[in-house]
């Protein structure tokens, strides 16, 4: 891995500590604030493509679970991990990776549409793990978790949107993705 690699993966993990700096919003009936620290995810697949992206995600998970406060509200640490939200910080490494992917995939015809539909299934994959996590820490049944769940999803989709915008404008502007192919 080249020093310009290892660069570009501390920046995207420097990146997501910044995010974390963003007061969360807390929602009505949800067990958990949302964050702009899914915005950092799907920005490093997007931007820095499957591996890179992953790494930087891989190291911000690192910090996390080390204890430094990089989560919103200066939280970090095992216990975070360990609760009903940990599943979703654990996904975040994958669902960059997966973005990442599809985005290599479909680079040469790389459009709003091909970046919507990759961060929608990188949003997924979140929730694919997050869900899950939480509905056996939190002793919740399945249906339960999905629905209590549900309150994310128009900021989710905002954000994705934001994101795919951002994409596509740096993919012009600086395309890192097409010189590593």
């Amino acid at each position: 891995m080249r020093s310009k690699d290892l660069a570009q993966i501390a920046l995207f993990a420097a990146l997501m500590v910044v995010l974390g700096f963003i007061p969360a919003v807390e929602l009505p009936l949800a067990p958990a604030p949302l964050t702009s620290q899914t915005v950092g995810v799907l920005l490093a697949g997007s931007i820095l493509g499957a591996r890179r992206g992953g790494l930087a995600l891989l190291l911000f998970d690192l910090l996390v679970v080390v204890g430094l406060p990089v989560l919103p509200g200066g939280r970090g640490g095992l216990g975070v991990i360990l609760g009903p939200t940990g599943g979703f910080i654990l996904a975040w490494p994958v669902a960059a990776f997966v973005v990442g992917l599809l985005t290599e995939r479909l680079w040469h015809r790389y459009n709003l549409g091909t970046a919507l539909a990759c961060n929608a299934v990188g949003t997924l994959t979140i929730y694919a793990i997050g869900i899950p996590w939480s509905a056996v820490v939190a002793h919740l049944p399945a249906w339960r978790a999905i629905e209590v769940s549900a309150v994310y999803v128009p900021g989710d989709i905002i954000k994705l949107i934001i994101c795919s915008v951002v994409a596509v404008r740096v993919r012009r502007a600086y395309p890192l993705i097409e010189a590593r192919t």
